[in-house]
């Protein structure tokens, strides 16, 4: 199985336990990697059978752009789902970073893996 990436990706999203994390919007970074066969896609230089990953960015965007949650660890499952069903993702590897939320680290945040390579 080969792998698509995108990283570094930050979107804006409402994201926190504390009050005042409710009535701002955070910056989260995203670095994700997807289990795809790019052999049909090389093969006919077809980007239909492609991982459009400009659609998988856009979509993460609205994705984030809506949501409201308390915590970085549904933000990062409900985000893998969505992928996974929409753009038929058998595996994805999803590293988030919420930048700031402890003074003395650059960043913290949750790492998961689903689906089978």
């Amino acid at each position: 199985m080969d792998r698509v990436f995108i990283e570094g990706l930050e979107v804006d999203t409402v994201i926190g336990a504390y009050d005042w994390e409710r009535e701002i919007r955070q910056c989260l970074r995203l670095d994700l990697s997807f289990g795809w066969d790019n052999r049909p896609a090389a093969a006919t230089d077809d980007l239909t059978k492609a991982l459009d990953y400009a659609q998988v960015s856009a979509r993460i965007q609205a994705f984030a752009s809506e949501s409201t949650f308390i915590l970085v660890e549904t933000f990062a499952e409900r985000l893998a789902a969505l992928l996974m069903s929409e753009f038929q993702i058998p595996w994805l590897r999803l590293k988030l970073t919420k930048p700031g939320a402890v003074p003395a680290a650059t960043g913290v945040g949750v790492e998961i893996e689903r689906g089978c390579l």
